[in-house]
Formats: structure tokens, sequence, C-alpha cells
């Protein structure tokens, strides 16, 4: 089976951030790190060459791959922040339907920046997302 791109690394987090180019990305960047590291109380680390995250799990598929992965992060992208934060479950949608300005995939919340959404209900979202892996992958 092939090795796992996105594990955890040593590469220092903040001097990822320090490195990105964009200025509101990356006061955007610090602002959410500040923000999930508030909610988890774990520090944050580097997973892959561009995910912040926050705390581990492991998990196994029905296929019987399995992995470690950081229970909640994000990543200040070129184009907008991604945040690993959706569930997929409908407890979310209200949450969403006040963000303000995103775009959602799977499991990814996507941002252009902070300032196009309400930052107490990105808050809520991801508090409803650590709740979730808490009740999945308990510690």
């Amino acid at each position: 089976m092939a090795e796992l791109k996105t594990k955890a690394t040593e590469v220092k987090v903040a001097d990822f951030i320090a490195a990105v180019p964009d200025p509101v990305r990356r006061a955007d960047a610090e602002i959410v790190r500040a923000m999930l590291q508030r909610l988890t109380g774990e520090e944050p680390r580097m997973w892959g060459p561009t995910i912040i995250g926050f705390g581990s799990y492991r998990y196994t598929y029905d296929s019987g791959h399995s992995g470690e992965m950081c229970r909640i992060g994000f990543s200040p992208r070129k184009a907008e922040l991604v945040l690993y934060v959706l569930t997929g479950k409908d407890e979310q949608a209200p949450l969403l339907a006040r963000l303000g300005k995103h775009k959602t995939g799977k499991s990814c919340l996507y941002i252009k920046k902070l300032a196009d959404v309400d930052l107490a209900v990105l808050e809520e979202i991801a508090r409803t997302a650590l709740a979730h892996m808490d009740a999945t992958y308990p510690a």
C-alpha cells in the first residue's frame, strides 16, 4: 500500500504561516490558528506540506485502509482558506446558512477571506466538528 502523504511533520507552523505570500491570507491564518488552538487546547502541527492540524485520531475504513490524521485543521491556500470542519451532519446546515460567503465540499469549508464570514458562527461550526470527532473517534 502506498505511504500516506498527509502525515504529521516537524515543520514549524509559525514558519509556514509566515511564508504565506498574501498578507490577508496570512493574517486570516493566524486568526484561525488561534481560534482552533483555543477550542482544541492542542498545539498546531503541520500535516503534510500545507495543512495545519490540531490533535490526531486513527481511522480504519471498511476496505481495511487505515491511517492517522488531525482531528480538525485548515490550510491557507492561494485561492482561499480551506477548513476541515464539515461533518456532513444536518446540525451544521443552519450554521452554514448564517456563516456568510463560503463554498463547501465533502468535509471542507472554503472561505476567500474571514471578513466575508461571521467569526462567531465559524467558531460554532468548529465546535460541532470537534464534538463529532469526540463522539466518532473518542480519545
